[in-house]
């Protein structure tokens, strides 16, 4: 069994066993966790009642973060030609594909999002073992594939101001960041809603029955707290 240091345990307190809390009320009890020395993430986890084997019933998305992330965003577009100076005008860290694509293969991971220009995608494609398993490839579902080069800044400024990607896992839950700590409760709350207002729109036609069954709002090194689904889903509904 895991060993839980004194701020952990302080923290898990002020939260009662087997209860469901309002988005409201978990909010309020995560400005209470006893402080950490570094501005903690803050993390939701989503149990969905989705066959992960089952292609019809991938969830695989993004949402546009109304307050970002809280942390910044080193981006890497595969572009080349009059798209690659594009990129590069419109604020993204990398841009090129030949080079990028060797690297890659080669180890190198100092970035957290790509986008691709459509055209460089044949040659993106193989680097899917890489990106794929860390969320991190290129996908059209997502909007980090671009056709025109006329869009391309819009999706930098996006990807980079707070858009997040997400996915269900191989047990068919779905893990994302939401922000720091350090935020206000209105802007947790609104990172919240819109996170779990972009989850629901995302529900795949083959689900049968209830679709999220669980959500778990806690920080990076804090305990969790359940909050009630249906409310904070009706919230959400109404925030969009």
């Amino acid at each position: 069994m895991a060993q839980h240091g004194k701020t952990y345990l302080n923290a898990a307190k002020l939260i009662e066993e087997d209860r469901i809390y309002s988005l409201d009320e978990a909010i309020e009890i995560l400005g209470q966790f006893p402080p950490r020395k570094f501005d903690e993430t803050l993390e939701m986890h989503a149990r969905l009642g989705i066959d992960p084997r089952q292609a019809d019933q991938a969830v695989r998305t993004s949402v546009n973060l109304p307050h970002g992330t809280g942390q910044p965003v080193r981006v890497l577009v595969f572009a080349a030609g009059e798209a690659e100076r594009v990129a590069l005008d419109a604020g993204a860290d990398y841009a090129g594909t030949d080079e990028y694509v060797q690297q890659i293969n080669d180890g190198w991971l100092e970035f957290d999002a790509t986008i691709a220009m459509a055209d460089q995608m044949s040659k993106v494609g193989g680097l899917g073992r890489v990106l794929g398993r860390r969320g991190l490839m290129p996908n059209p579902r997502s909007g980090t594939v671009v056709r025109e080069v006329a869009d391309l800044p819009d999706v930098i400024r996006e990807v980079k101001g707070g858009r997040v990607e997400f996915r269900n896992d191989r047990t068919g839950n779905v893990h994302t960041v939401l922000g720091k700590r350090s935020f206000t409760p209105e802007q947790t709350k609104e990172n919240v809603l819109a996170f779990v207002d972009a989850l629901n729109r995302a529900k795949p036609s083959g689900v049968k029955g209830i679709y999220c069954r669980k959500l778990v709002l806690t920080t990076t090194m804090g305990p969790g707290i359940v909050l009630d689904v249906n409310d904070t889903i009706n919230q959400a509904s109404a925030a969009s």
